[in-house]
């Protein structure tokens, strides 16, 4: 049985249809019942003395309702200067608008009225510094230290405060933009960045597919672009630039390996924007232009895995997009899969199946520390704000529950599901509800008595994992277990534990698997032997640092402070600060964090304020 979407687009053009919803986004004012925006137009300055984006945004409007005469948009913290608006005729209006007070999630509905139904909108507006999808850098923030840098993190409701748009994944939009900067300033888009590649301070972009709002982004500051390949290339500030393609020149082949799997990619190029260490996440998969930390670039490759990640969502996530944030493993479990497809076509089936016992290990043991209502699928977010259905949950579970069809159906009848899945629901929004509706048509009684549409219910909508959920093993990893048990038993010393030709995956293995009340003696022997507090693989680092944070290990402390002032990424501080917290070292740890602030991202700041306002 094949399904029509709650909300349909026409990729190219940018147009429209939507059925009435059956659910609805909790976490958007917008009234995508009377009226949506088909495309989005953007004419912005960039203007970093006051950490501000300036102009206006004109939204292009396909009424629903025949009754209507209001548009609802999202926004949050946002002054708006002056609504004017386009009738059927071509004059331009006034528009009378109300802006509500602030709600600490949704932020401000702002409702514009008009006489008639407008053809086109266009909101007048700018950004404040304190906006939360926005970071401004000084140029002593950044790697080349000569120019300020401002970068978007729009995922998941953060687009709103810097466009007042309906700020919703259900919609889809096409938008084109002009963004000024100071002349020696680049620009780069989540769209066509032909223009950029001439830095004058005028930039024009052009975005032909409709995307929803949270893969809008930006980024300005001292960058320079290197092609990796006929498909591929890299904008990064200078000192960064020709590591980055070293690091990531396999990008084309994950490209070339994925289409072959899943059906062509979709989106003309696929470059990345190496952002600066404050940088929140590991990647952000904005469409064309995937934004990347640098404490990726590990010099061995040994971290590409997050590249294969975000390449992944231009198929699921880009191409086919959770309607909700509370479907949001539709997007993360999917492109965990993915990821690990891609890295087994590329690197080889030993380093995929590392790769998933890492994780799955990673989501056992964080399935401890949440509430288990929030271990489900399809969450229930209940008003809250949809950063907090951000854990392993989505990406894991999400990823083991393919696996688990993978292997009950094998990949000769999987795939072609998983390829047609992305064909039928290209440029679309979907809700669990609906994917459940399309796997049991196309998957279950397709072959049936193989997997019970039960257990697809146990797993999608039942807390935690079932009994019979893969735990994916790897030999290399019981190689390393042999020799920590004879080390641990004083049977081997540490220079004769065989780490000459690990990878970083066997060694993230060793180290979350060592005693939590290892020894100060035995520590301080790991580190001699393997200067594992100077170790320049940040994953590496962040496990050493959470073994010796929780057993006392003092030595560390000097490197710690470095790392934790060095970079942003959450993932790599806030387990950091809350074991530090746990451990006596509030003290220290607050210190530390009141030198670095500036520095974070503002989504890293609140989740680090709140650690220590408890």
């Amino acid at each position: 049985m094949k399904l029509k979407p709650l909300f349909l687009s026409l990729a190219m053009a940018g147009m429209c249809s939507h059925a009435m919803a059956s659910a609805i986004d909790q976490n958007s004012y917008a009234n995508l019942d009377d009226v949506i925006t088909t495309h989005l137009n953007l004419d912005l300055d960039v203007d970093f003395a006051d950490k501000q984006l300036e102009g206006f945004v004109e939204h292009t409007l396909q009424w629903q309702n025949a009754d209507s005469k209001t548009l609802v948009l999202d926004t949050r913290d946002l002054d708006i200067d002056k609504v004017m608006y386009q009738d059927q005729t071509g004059g331009w209006h006034k528009a009378k608008f109300t802006l509500a007070a602030r709600d600490d999630v949704k932020g401000s509905k702002l409702t514009i009225t008009f006489k008639n139904q407008a053809a086109k909108v266009r909101i007048y507006y700018n950004s404040r510094p304190e906006a939360s999808g926005l970071q401004w850098l000084t140029p002593e923030q950044t790697a080349s230290k000569t120019h300020p840098f401002m970068y978007s993190q729009s995922q998941a409701i953060h687009a709103r405060s810097w466009i007042p748009v309906q700020d919703t994944p259900a919609m889809r939009v096409t938008y084109s933009a002009r963004i000024h900067t100071p002349k020696d300033v680049r620009a780069v888009m989540s769209a066509d960045n032909k223009d950029a590649l001439y830095k004058d301070g005028d930039y024009i972009f052009d975005m032909p597919q409709a995307i929803s709002p949270y893969l809008i982004a930006i980024g300005a500051g001292n960058l320079e672009f290197k092609a990796m390949s006929r498909q591929t290339g890299i904008f990064a500030e200078p000192t960064i630039l020709d590591a980055s393609v070293a690091e990531f020149e396999d990008t084309q082949a994950m490209i070339d390996k994925t289409s072959t799997m899943y059906g062509e990619y979709a989106w003309g190029r696929y470059d990345l924007l190496m952002l600066p260490p404050s940088f929140p996440f590991g990647g952000m998969e904005n469409p064309r232009l995937s934004f990347i930390t640098p404490t990726v670039v590990a010099g061995d490759k040994s971290l590409v895995n997050l590249i294969a990640h975000e390449l992944a969502h231009s198929w699921s996530g880009n191409l086919v997009t959770n309607a909700t944030w509370e479907d949001l493993w539709l997007n993360e479990g999917f492109t965990s899969y993915v990821e690990n497809r891609i890295m087994e076509e590329v690197y080889g089936r030993d380093r995929a199946v590392m790769e998933q016992a890492l994780d799955a290990a990673g989501l056992r043991a964080q399935l401890k520390t949440i509430a288990a209502p929030d271990t489900r699928l399809n969450l229930k977010l209940n008003g809250r704000d949809p950063d907090d259905a951000f854990s392993s949950v989505p990406y894991t579970k999400g990823q083991l529950f393919l696996i688990y069809l993978e292997n009950k159906y094998g990949r000769d009848k999987f795939d072609p599901f998983v390829k047609a899945y992305f064909k039928e629901f290209s440029f679309k929004s979907l809700t669990t509800a609906e994917f459940v509706t399309y796997l049991k048509a196309n998957l279950i009684e397709q072959y049936p008595g193989v997997v019970s549409m039960d257990k697809v219910n146990e797993w999608i909508f039942q807390p935690g994992l079932p009994s019979d959920a893969p735990n994916p093993t790897s030999d290399a990893f019981d190689k390393v277990d042999s020799a920590t048990a004879a080390w641990l038993k004083s049977e081997t010393t540490a220079a004769q534990l065989p780490t000459a030709n690990w990878t970083v995956h066997e060694w993230l293995h060793f180290l979350n698997n060592l005693p939590r009340d290892l020894s100060l003696d035995k520590m301080a022997m790991l580190d001699s032997e393997f200067n594992l507090t100077q170790s320049t693989n940040a994953e590496r680092a962040f496990a050493w640092f959470m073994l010796a944070v929780g057993n006392g290990y003092q030595p560390i402390y000097p490197a710690l402070d470095k790392h934790l002032s060095g970079i942003g990424r959450r993932k790599l501080i806030v387990p950091l600060y809350k074991a530090l917290i746990t451990n006596g070292k509030r003290e220290w740890a607050h210190e530390v964090y009141l030198k670095a602030r500036p520095g974070y991202h503002p989504l890293a700041q609140g989740t680090i304020d709140d650690l220590f306002a408890k």
